[in-house]
């Protein structure tokens, strides 16, 4: 009775082990040469910040270029009055009131 038992025991301990190696999931990584970088921002498609802005963002990076309003208004010469900023996020990006809007991957 006893090897019956230890001989069941064996047989579900290394079926466990098969079964864990069968579904093992594999994790990508993320690396620097692996996100996309907008060279100029203005050439591509860009998402409009909506209202009403959210006051809380997950902490993903997936990095986005911001347009951000800069406050400069000059009246004799031209100046910018936006910037291009990384965001870590989307959401983190149309959380700050100045950001207009995105594009997807960081500023170059």
């Amino acid at each position: 009775m006893k090897l019956l038992i230890k001989s069941l025991l064996i047989l579900f301990f290394v079926g466990g082990l098969i079964s864990c190696q069968s579904h093992k999931q594999t994790k990508t990584e993320v690396t620097e040469s692996s996100m996309p970088v907008v060279s100029d921002p203005k050439s591509v498609d860009s998402t409009k910040c909506k209202s009403p802005r959210s006051k809380m963002c997950t902490r993903e990076y997936r990095p986005v270029c911001a347009t951000r309003d800069t406050g400069v208004r000059c009246v004799t010469t031209p100046c910018p009055s936006t910037e291009q900023v990384t965001k870590s996020n989307a959401c983190t990006a149309c959380a700050d009131e100045k950001v207009t809007s995105y594009t997807l991957g960081a500023c170059s």
